[in-house]
């Protein structure tokens, strides 16, 4: 019953805030069509990301997960026409469809699509010295906190990194937990709380997704 008025008040906030989008709704049923896990953020979620992108500016974004494209194509709208995304996938059936998505929104020249273990792509940013204004983070639970340190290291006082499904129903809290990605996730909380020059929050989500949250940091001076 929950679940259900989640999903009631998620539509009825859609249909009052959001317009008429086809490029995003395209894109969400080429990817249910083609069967890949039903994963990606909501409509809502998506304004959220690219509302947080124009508020700071961002001109560089580092999406660390593309499953379908959805969320990256919702960023790269919200970039100037000079911008630049960056977003990864490790499987590569899944980035062949993101890939079909991104060209067919009308905004593949601002998106790269990088196949690989995230953590190379990642490395392999950090040593050609990238700096990223704006960091999505929702690939595999496991590495968040890996992942999280990497964002920081390519980063600049004031940029955004945004921590999804970090709530994981509530199992957060279950700190004996044996479940990978929950135990990835207080890893990354456990390490975040040894930063000093980063502003952190986090704020619990529900709607038709289930229950769950982001982590919000932006980067200060050192």
């Amino acid at each position: 019953m929950q679940t259900e008025i989640h999903t009631q008040i998620d539509a009825y906030f859609e249909q009052n805030f959001l317009k008429p989008d086809p490029i995003l709704d395209r894109i969400a049923q080429a990817s249910t069509e083609n069967g890949l896990v039903p994963h990606a953020v909501t409509r809502l979620q998506a304004g959220f990301l690219a509302m947080l992108i124009q508020m700071s500016r961002a001109k560089t974004v580092l999406e660390i997960g593309c499953l379908g494209g959805y969320s990256a194509v919702a960023m790269a709208r919200a970039l100037p026409d000079t911008g630049r995304l960056l977003t990864t996938e490790i499987d590569t059936r899944t980035a062949k469809i993101a890939q079909a998505n991104i060209d067919g929104s009308g905004f593949g020249d601002r998106i790269e699509l990088r196949v690989g273990p995230a953590m190379d792509v990642l490395n392999q940013e950090r040593a050609a010295g990238s700096i990223f204004d704006f960091v999505f983070i929702d690939a595999d639970k496991v590495n968040h906190k890996n992942y999280l340190e990497r964002a920081l290291e390519m980063s600049k006082p004031g940029s955004v990194i945004v921590a999804d499904n970090i709530v994981r129903g509530g199992a957060v809290l279950d700190a004996q937990s044996q479940e990978n990605s929950v135990k990835g996730v207080r890893d990354m909380i456990a390490f975040a709380r040894t930063l000093d020059h980063v502003q952190m929050t986090a704020m619990q989500t529900v709607g038709e997704k289930g229950y769950d949250g982001m982590a919000i940091f932006r980067v200060g001076d050192p």
